[in-house]
C-alpha cells in the first residue's frame, strides 16, 4: 500500500521555496514603510506590488523544477547530490537575502548576497540542463530576475550607503 500518494514529492517540492518567501516577506512587510519607503531608488525600480507575484511564480517554477530533477535521477541518491544540493544551496541565499538586506539594513552585504544567489543559480540551470531540459528552462525567468534584483541592490545600495 503506498503511504505518500504519487502527486504529494510535486506539491511538496513546488511548495518549498515559497516557505523561505514567505517569512522573508514578514521581514520585509515591516520594513517597507519603516526604511525602503525613503531609500533612493532608480527610475527602472519596479513597484513594490509587482514583487510578491513576481517571486510566487518563480518560487513555483523553481520548486516544480526541482521536483522534474528528482524524479528524473529516482530520487535523493548519488546522483542527484550536485544538482539538488546546488538548488538547495542557491534557495538558502535566496532566503538570507532579505534578513541581509531589509533586516540588517545591509546593502552591500545583500548584493554580495545576491550575486552569490545568481552565481549558485547559474550553476544549478547547467547541472540541472543535462538532466532535464524542461527544469533547467523553467530556472530561466529566475536569472533574468535575479540579473535585475543585482543591478537593483547595486544602484540602491550606491545611491543611499551614506544614509542611516
Amino acid at each position: 500500500m503506498e503511504v505518500v500518494p504519487a502527486w504529494a514529492p510535486a506539491v511538496g517540492f513546488t511548495l518549498l521555496p515559497h516557505a523561505g518567501g514567505f517569512l522573508g516577506s514578514k521581514i520585509t512587510k515591516k520594513e517597507i514603510p519603516l526604511w525602503y519607503e525613503f531609500l533612493e531608488k532608480p527610475s527602472w525600480c519596479p513597484p513594490n506590488w509587482v514583487f510578491g507575484p513576481v517571486w510566487a511564480t518563480l518560487y513555483t517554477s523553481m520548486g516544480y523544477g526541482s521536483y522534474l530533477v528528482w524524479k528524473e535521477l529516482g530520487g535523493f541518491n548519488g546522483k542527484s547530490v550536485v544538482p539538488l544540493g546546488l538548488y538547495g544551496g542557491q534557495l538558502a541565499l535566496n532566503w538570507a537575502w532579505t534578513p541581509v538586506f531589509f533586516g540588517a539594513h545591509k546593502m552591500g552585504w545583500g548584493l554580495v548576497t545576491l550575486l552569490l544567489t545568481a552565481g549558485t543559480a547559474t550553476a544549478t540551470t547547467a547541472s540541472w540542463y543535462s538532466i532535464n531540459k524542461t527544469a533547467a528552462y523553467l530556472m530561466v525567468p529566475y536569472l533574468a530576475w535575479l540579473s535585475m534584483a543585482s543591478a537593483l541592490n547595486y544602484r540602491v545600495w550606491k545611491d543611499n550607503r551614506n544614509k542611516k
